[in-house]
């Protein structure tokens, strides 16, 4: 990114600094409280910029806002499709090997490094019972 961007400097720090994973307006609460002065489409703005730019990732929900991740490294996710919260989780796939089938097979260069899963996690399967 070309311009230096004390808002988006401190959008960074609220994803490096979380684990949780937040969505776009959780990210937008944190920094308004630092910065009053910061609105909700230059938090949004800068999010679409920093995900352009692999700074972050935005991790997609099927139900629920996006989220987004800091990435420190090439790691796995795992949606919850009941209540949208994301998991890590770290497994070594040969993503060359899965990357180079997906290739052979469709004819689509795959970009993003990592997978995403979607199940249901325990808190929302306790809730079923």
């Amino acid at each position: 990114m070309k311009n230096y961007s004390k808002q988006r400097e401190e959008i960074i720090e609220v994803i490096k600094s979380l684990y949780t994973h937040p969505t776009a307006e959780e990210i937008y609460m944190i920094v308004k409280g630092k910065d009053p002065a910061v609105s909700r489409s230059t938090v949004y703005r800068n999010l679409g910029m920093l995900v352009e730019n692999n700074i972050v990732n935005q991790i997609s929900s099927v139900v629920g806002p996006d989220r987004y991740d800091y990435i420190r490294d090439i790691h796995n996710h795992v949606v919850c499709t009941k209540c949208g919260k994301v998991f890590d989780f770290d497994h070594n796939f040969n993503f060359n090997r899965i990357r180079k089938e997906i290739r052979d097979k469709t004819n689509v260069e795959i970009l993003k490094k990592g997978f995403t899963f979607e199940g249901i996690c325990d808190a929302c399967k306790q809730k079923n019972k």
